[in-house]
């Protein structure tokens, strides 16, 4: 017996789940397979009045819940950009933890939105370019900044460096620069990666004169994204020391319904073994990327 979850990492913001509740219910309608949508951590501690009444769940006591019920193979489907720890260390230790009351039990972790070890795939770098476009509006080539979370592992880090390329390829002459970088980032060379921070790079000369489109490469509204997020508050600021600048966010990249076509693409994969991250049999742990 199958259960397929959609998984993030968890927010105590509301939004955030009730976006990864919508995500699923749509790739639930579009596949024809049940998605239940599972956060790994935070999210149960949104309160239910804020969710519609409805608790948000998170992993382990769902899929021990599920377990009791029969249910003998997980099919994690990552809602994450790229190879995150959460998926290749957090998931493990909790599958651990799970298999010493249900020693039977199979879980398998889908590729993630964006797959580094797979054939070239465009789709999300277009539905990123159809959110410059239309927070472009008038404005003339402006510059674009790519901006994601910032992650402790540098292959998280490649997956918005490979995005930027992508899109500066895509946007052509219409922008007059595609830049990478990273909300924050952790203290210590050993993290320099993530370099350039959002706030550094709009006090560059090619950035605080300018017209800048800050492409949200994150999937959810929470503390961090949206309307009064940490990103937003960074391009405040910095409009506040830059008299020339002028910023403008595009929706979220988790926002975009073409996002459902990808998830739809890894769905398959997973449920027919194709391609996964990894696998975790009972008594085996298997990395199965590349």
């Amino acid at each position: 017996m199958q259960k397929v979850f959609l998984v993030d990492n968890g927010s105590l913001r509301a939004a955030s789940t009730l976006n990864l509740r919508r995500v699923a219910a749509a790739l639930t309608e579009r596949t024809g397979t049940e998605v239940e949508p599972v956060s790994l951590l935070h999210s149960n501690k949104v309160p239910a009045a804020d969710l519609g009444g409805e608790a948000a769940k998170t992993f382990g006591p769902a899929a021990t819940r599920w377990a009791r019920e029969g249910v003998d193979d997980f099919l994690i489907l990552p809602f994450f950009f790229g190879p995150s720890r959460a998926l290749t260390e957090y998931i493990p230790e909790r599958v651990r933890t799970l298999q010493e009351h249900f020693p039977n039990v199979r879980v398998r972790v889908a590729p993630s939105l964006v797959d580094p070890f797979g054939p070239t795939d465009l789709r999300l770098a277009h539905l990123l370019r159809d959110g410059i476009e239309e927070a472009t509006g008038s404005l003339e080539r402006p510059a674009v900044a790519l901006v994601d979370h910032g992650s402790p592992i540098p292959e998280v880090t490649t997956v918005r460096n490979v995005l930027a390329g992508q899109l500066s390829v895509l946007l052509g002459d219409t922008a007059s620069r595609v830049v990478g970088c990273s909300m924050e980032r952790r203290d210590g060379d050993a993290y320099r990666f993530n370099e350039p921070l959002l706030e550094r790079l709009l006090d560059t000369q090619d950035f605080r004169d300018s017209n800048v489109i800050v492409s949200m490469l994150f999937l959810s509204p929470g503390r961090h994204a949206g309307a009064e997020g940490d990103v937003a508050t960074i391009c405040r600021e910095a409009e506040g020391r830059n008299a020339g600048l002028r910023t403008v966010m595009t929706h979220l990249a988790g926002e975009h319904p073409g996002i459902i076509d990808i998830l739809a693409d890894r769905l398959d994969q997973g449920l027919r073994g194709e391609r996964v991250l990894l696998e975790q049999a009972p008594d085996q742990l298997t990395a199965a990327l590349p």
